[in-house]
C-alpha cells in the first residue's frame, strides 16, 4: 500500500508528486487545500518517498496502485492532481478509472511522449558513494558538479535520509531508475478520453506544454480548462503558489 498523509474533512482530493519528488514536497499547499473544505490525500509513489520499493515501475503499475489505495480507503469518488511523472499517473488514473474521477488538475505535464532529459540528475545522483559515509553537505557537493541550480538540489536533497546513524541513503530507487529511465516518458495511448471537467496548468517559462501541444491534450480530455502561470518554470506550484492554489481552488469548486 502506497504511503500517504491524510488531513481534513470534505470531498477526498489526491495529490501526485513528480519524478523523484514526495508528498513532503506539498505539505503548505495541502494544508491550504484542507482550509478550503477538502480532504486531501497526498502519496508518495512507488520506488519514491516512504513508499515501497519495487522492480515494476510503470504508469500502469502506479495507476494500479492508487486504484487499490482508493478501494482501501474507501474512496468512490474523488478530485485528482498530479504534477509532471504525477500528471501523467493521474492522466491515465483518470482515462482507465473515469467513475472514480470528478476533476483532474494537471501540473505542468502533457500527454504526449517526452525524451529522456533527467541525465545530467541521474548522473549526479549515482556520483554519490554511500559507502564512504558522506555527509549532508559532501552530497551535496557532489551534486552541485551535475546540477548547477539550486533550488533542483535542494528538491533532490530532500530525498536524503538517515538509514542508520551514521549512514545517508537516498528514499527513491535509484536503481531502477536508472534501469527502467525511458518509462517516465512514456505517452497516452491515443484511444484514452476523459470527459469530466479538466484543468491543465503550465508554467509561462516551461517549455513542457507548448501550444502546439494543446490541440493533442483537447482530444483527450475535451473538456479542458488551461491556464499558464506567468514567470514560472516547470515546479510552477512552488514558485507562484498563491497564483497555483487560487487558480486551482477556483477550478475544484466551479
Amino acid at each position: 500500500m502506497l504511503y500517504s498523509k491524510i488531513e481534513g474533512e470534505g470531498k477526498p482530493f489526491i495529490i501526485m508528486h513528480g519524478f523523484l519528488g514526495m508528498s513532503d514536497n506539498w505539505k503548505t499547499l495541502a494544508g491550504q487545500y484542507v482550509e478550503a473544505g477538502f480532504q486531501v490525500h497526498i502519496l508518495d509513489l512507488r520506488n519514491h518517498g516512504r513508499s515501497f520499493h519495487s522492480d515494476e515501475w510503470s504508469y500502469e503499475a502506479m495507476v494500479q496502485d492508487v486504484y487499490e489505495y482508493c478501494q482501501a480507503n474507501n474512496l468512490t469518488r474523488i478530485d485528482i492532481l498530479g504534477h509532471s511523472m504525477g500528471g501523467k499517473v493521474a492522466m491515465l488514473f483518470a482515462t482507465t478509472h473515469p467513475e472514480i474521477v470528478g476533476k483532474l488538475i494537471v501540473a505542468d505535464i502533457g500527454p504526449r511522449f517526452y525524451k529522456q532529459h533527467h541525465q545530467d540528475i541521474l548522473a549526479g545522483l549515482n556520483a554519490v558513494d554511500f559507502s564512504v559515509k558522506p555527509s549532508r553537505n559532501d552530497v551535496e557537493a557532489i551534486l552541485s558538479q551535475y546540477v548547477t541550480d539550486f533550488g533542483t538540489r535542494q528538491f533532490l536533497l530532500k530525498n536524503l535520509y538517515w538509514k542508520e546513524p551514521g549512514q545517508l541513503a537516498f528514499r527513491f530507487n535509484l536503481e531502477v531508475f536508472n534501469n527502467n529511465l525511458d518509462a517516465i516518458g512514456k505517452p497516452l495511448a491515443d484511444n484514452l478520453v476523459f470527459n469530466n471537467p479538466t484543468l491543465f496548468i503550465r508554467g509561462g517559462n516551461s517549455g513542457y506544454i507548448q501550444d502546439q501541444d494543446i490541440d493533442g491534450i483537447r482530444k483527450h480530455f475535451p473538456n479542458l480548462k488551461l491556464e499558464t502561470i506567468p514567470n514560472a518554470g516547470h515546479w510552477l506550484h512552488a514558485e507562484n503558489p498563491q497564483l497555483f492554489f487560487e487558480l486551482t481552488t477556483t477550478f475544484l469548486k466551479e
